[in-house]
């Protein structure tokens, strides 16, 4: 294996060896290209073909689901209005958000966690992204307790920590691209905000990751596998031991240009009222923590909202 080629690996493993094999993939890339999770193929495959219905409807009709007040946290987001922290320009992607229905009377419901949208066609949209939510919600939560024991944690000590938390499923669609000489692409360089991201549809080219902040290598998984990486919070809580690796997704190549590209991110997210503080194991004389002040998962996510230009 080169030292640029990210590893394949699999959540069938035992749970030791699948523990040490992602925290070295995450100390190395911030990345890692995982098969075998608990996911139903034939949800995954409904899922995409009712995603592509969906972004298919007429412009007027989408929009009807657009709330700019919430921020994107639910329902659709037009084309163009997303851009990552410090670009000049928007990215080339709409995209559908679905979240967590928390309990009646829940003190987590708010602007944050608003109820879900649900579009009115195509058919099965919600009973099939529903469950496949609740899927993506147990596999990420079983990764998480395989990270756990890497950091020398219990496995279970991220439980409570992400119980009712606002972890939010993307449909994401990238249009066919008409003006390849442009300098907008579509996702710009950047972070993500949450714990880890799952991702699902990477097997298209054009997700890339900025290896050790240096040369960008693609992060193409073998079909059936997905993508996770270390997001933000992850990185903050470990004091950057976990490193959130910058990435984008470049424009396709001339023959690709006329398609469209289609992905499905999880962003596994704290419970919005967790308090972010730097893991005690992960602070030492060569990296003191470089956070003695905590934040709160929701302070920090509203923080980087209004960064990408979601939130105002």
């Amino acid at each position: 294996m080169e030292l640029t080629s990210l590893p394949v690996l699999s959540l069938a493993d035992e749970p030791a060896a699948f523990s040490q094999a992602i925290g070295e993939s995450f100390r190395t890339f911030g990345f890692a290209l995982v098969k075998d999770f608990d996911i139903d193929r034939g949800l995954i495959d409904r899922a995409w073909k009712l995603s592509e219905a969906f972004f298919a409807l007429p412009e007027a009709e989408k929009r009807a689901y657009h709330d700019p007040v919430i921020g994107g946290a639910r329902g659709y987001t037009p084309f163009g209005v997303e851009i990552a922290k410090d670009a000049k320009h928007h990215d080339l992607k709409e995209f559908w958000h679905i979240g967590r229905d928390l309990p009646e009377g829940s003190p987590l419901a708010d602007a944050s966690m608003p109820p879900n949208v649900w579009p009115a066609r195509p058919d099965h949209f919600q009973e099939t992204f529903t469950e496949l939510y609740r899927q993506f919600d147990k596999t990420g939560a079983t990764i998480l307790s395989r990270i756990a024991v890497y950091l020398g944690l219990d496995k279970h000590w991220f439980d409570p920590a992400i119980e009712d938390g606002n972890s939010v499923m993307r449909l994401l669609h990238y249009p066919p691209i008409e003006n390849l000489e442009g300098e907008a692409i579509r996702a710009g360089a950047h972070g993500d905000i949450n714990l880890i991201t799952l991702l699902l549809g990477a097997e298209e080219a054009g997700l890339e990751l900025l290896f050790q902040g240096k040369e960008w290598i693609p992060a193409n998984p073998p079909e059936g596998a997905m993508v996770i990486n270390v997001g933000d919070m992850l990185e903050r809580l470990t004091n950057h031991f976990l490193p959130s690796t910058i990435h984008r997704v470049r424009n396709p190549d001339p023959r690709r240009a006329a398609f469209s590209r289609y992905s499905m991110p999880f962003f596994l997210h704290l419970r919005s009222d967790w308090p972010i503080k730097t893991l005690p194991q992960c602070i030492t004389a060569d990296n003191p923590d470089r956070y003695p002040v905590s934040i709160t998962a929701d302070d920090f996510l509203q923080q980087r909202l209004r960064e990408i230009g979601l939130k105002k």
